[in-house]
């Protein structure tokens, strides 16, 4: 599957990242996690502690496939605001979600205190700002339910706006205690951290096949060097290859672009480094690295054909410049780095746990969408809970045939 082209700037930051023998044998083990990114490590990280013997396998090199390419924005807000979700979901349904990602993004930082390679998670606070008139009413809608369920946000008038920010906007949430990580360093430091606790990881080992063993009741994968892994579990944590493997009808793909910079000497007209989007969709997105380079995404194409989104990626590059340059002018920008990428999402707006009757022993984890990472985490710890202890009481809450509050 072609993901993604371009330049990549997260592998540059961890020229010497620990590198995985091949498989080199059969195998025998109790969970194996198929896929070497971010989603995987983080499955990997959560199985560790248990008493189980668990392996990894990546078809190339950790860390190479759409981990490159992930702006690592860690928030709880995404895409699809709660309130729309509420309509869905209802108000339970959604303020458990709610908070689940909250306890994320406190995991992901308790990750960073317990790994030994650092991933430079860092604190940061959030301003999402109406792209629009008609978009206030709906921003301070979610800024009333957001703090109904024990956010820590303001609501910024265009006045606050203007004091802190050489833009301009009519009004804003400011949520505190955000985030922002380094997501090639992040997959490595879960990785590195399984490892040290006896958990088996192989690169260059590809899967070419798979089915289940009803008299061993456990699913049997072949790999293309001609090796066979028996398994009690597989967790498909392969990304959007996933759905190579899997066709999953309620995820869909566009295409977006971002634009690295060099570093920036003086950051100062920056409010906090604030992570910053918006209400518009597509919407465009900013955020600061721990070596000062500006990261700008966004302006998504509603194509699904690699050709045409490779074609775009030099004018998507500097449209996102220019945006970014008239928000703030003070500061002085030249692109390093730049990518066009697919980007999956759901129709309804939640990450999925996928579970089907043809694929027994089987999670396919597709955290899709705009919060990828904060999804991932919450779905690996799930299906982590629902190997290790037989049971998640929140698992009903992703997988792929979700209920829906009835309709009146």
């Amino acid at each position: 599957m072609n993901l993604q082209s371009g330049t990549y700037y997260w592998p540059t930051t961890f020229p010497d990242a620990p590198s995985y023998p091949a498989l080199t044998e059969d195998l025998v083990c109790d969970v194996l996690i198929i896929g070497g990114g971010s989603s995987a490590a983080q499955c990997a990280y959560y199985l560790s502690g248990a008493s189980l013997s668990v392996a990894v396998i990546e078809k190339g090199q950790i860390g190479s496939g759409s981990t490159s390419t992930n702006t690592a924005l860690i928030q709880y807000s995404g895409e699809k605001m709660f309130t729309s979700l509420i309509h869905t979901f209802g108000e339970e349904y959604i303020a458990r979600h709610l908070m689940l990602l909250k306890e994320a993004i406190n995991e992901l930082e308790k990750a960073a205190q317990a790994t030994d390679i650092d991933y430079e998670f860092s604190r940061r606070d959030t301003l999402y700002f109406a792209s629009c008139q008609e978009d206030i009413a709906p921003l301070k809608a979610e800024y009333d339910f957001l703090k109904q369920h024990g956010c820590d946000l303001d609501f910024l008038s265009q006045k606050d706006i203007e004091s802190k920010y050489p833009f301009s906007r009519e009004a804003a949430i400011y949520s505190y205690n955000d985030g922002e990580l380094n997501p090639f360093k992040f997959t490595h430091a879960l990785l590195d951290y399984a490892a040290k606790k006896g958990v088996r990881i192989c690169e260059k080992t590809e899967m070419n096949g798979h089915h289940y063993d009803q008299q061993r009741d456990q699913v049997i994968i072949s790999t293309k060097t001609g090796h066979s892994i028996q398994a009690r579990h597989v967790i498909f944590a392969a990304g959007y290859e996933g759905m190579e493997i899997k066709k999953e009808k309620k995820a869909s793909f566009v295409s977006t672009y971002t634009v690295t910079t060099k570093p920036v000497e003086d950051l100062s007209s920056w409010y906090n480094r604030t992570l910053i989007w918006e209400t518009a969709r597509p919407y465009l997105f900013m955020r600061t690295t721990a070596d000062s380079r500006i990261i700008v995404g966004g302006l998504d194409e509603n194509t699904a054909y690699p050709e045409d989104r490779d074609s775009k990626l030099i004018h998507k590059k500097d449209q996102l410049l220019k945006e970014f340059t008239n928000m703030f002018p003070g500061i002085e920008t030249k692109p390093d780095y730049y990518v066009a990428a697919f980007y999956g999402g759901t129709v309804d707006g939640l990450p999925i746990i996928g579970v089907y009757d043809d694929y027994p022993h089987c999670y396919f984890l597709f955290a899709f969408g705009d919060n990828g990472t904060v999804y991932s985490q919450v779905l690996a710890k799930i299906i982590a809970e629902e190997i290790i202890q037989g049971n998640s009481p929140d698992l009903p809450l992703y997988l792929q045939n979700r209920p829906l509050i009835p309709q009146k």
